[in-house]
């Protein structure tokens, strides 16, 4: 299985709404670099993550473009988020099912064929002012 392969099953997971399908492209140990947040460590707070996420958000990923290094040890995907904002999320704006649509993207570190560092970057101030309007 290549990282290539690996990222794939991860976002065909995500789309799914398929959270333990994230889960299992994940390593134990997994370091979640939250965009404008925290890192979060191992699969359980990954989990947790993704349970808030879902309650807040509802997102499809598209335009996707899959890169990954030729040693296979790190990745990295470009996508467009088209999203619906389903319930306010603290210290952000109210939700009342706004829609959004912004690029984004995410870097990935593998081991085993398990990513072991996630990192998503998306421009907040857009996501804000298209929530806001």
């Amino acid at each position: 299985m290549t990282a290539k392969n690996v990222i794939e099953a991860y976002f065909l997971a995500f789309n799914n709404g398929d959270v333990d399908g994230m889960l299992e492209c994940l390593s134990e140990d997994v370091a979640h670099h939250v965009n404008e947040g925290q890192v979060r460590t191992g699969k359980a707070a990954f989990a947790a993550f993704c349970e808030h996420m879902n309650r807040c958000y509802r997102e499809h990923l598209d335009n996707m473009v899959i890169f990954e290094a030729e040693d296979g040890t790190r990745g990295a995907a470009e996508f467009v988020v088209n999203g619906t904002y389903l319930a306010t999320d603290e210290g952000l704006p109210e939700a009342h099912g706004q829609t959004y649509k912004l690029p984004a993207g995410s870097f990935f570190s593998l081991e085993n064929n398990k990513i072991t560092r996630v990192v998503t970057y998306y421009n907040l101030a857009d996501w804000t002012k298209q929530v806001s309007a």
